[in-house]
């Protein structure tokens, strides 16, 4: 009776825990991760005071249902380094961009310590 009852579990359980898994990625990587945000429409950019860093900004338009959004993008300029989504934000259209210093820059009034900090509207 155990031998069919771990059969049986091994039969059903492994199935289930793969799925369980496989939507869990796929929601992370659809629906949560800043990377696969939509590219949208350049703005602007700017470089940090040392040359280190240089955020660009995006407006993406999800059509007639949904409002404008930006997406700033940070670049490595002197790493080889891809470039990092850090800023996501719904209903807006302008992106203000300013560097307190080397590290820290303000966009649309929030401030972030690059690159380990990330705003993200739908996780505040």
């Amino acid at each position: 009776m155990k031998r069919k009852l771990k059969i049986i579990l091994l039969v059903v359980g492994v199935p289930i825990t793969l799925s369980v898994v496989l939507l869990g990625i796929l929601v992370y990587t659809f629906f949560i991760s800043m990377e696969s945000l939509p590219k949208g429409e350049f703005l602007t950019e700017e470089s940090s005071p040392d040359g280190k860093y240089t955020l660009k900004a995006y407006v993406t338009n999800g059509g007639a249902t949904t409002s404008y959004a930006i997406r700033g993008e940070l670049v490595f300029n002197e790493k080889n380094e891809e470039t990092k989504n850090i800023y996501w934000n719904y209903r807006e259209e302008v992106a203000e961009i300013s560097w307190v210093d080397n590290d820290t820059v303000i966009i649309n009034n929030r401030t972030l310590n690059v690159p380990k900090e990330k705003y993200d509207f739908r996780f505040h």
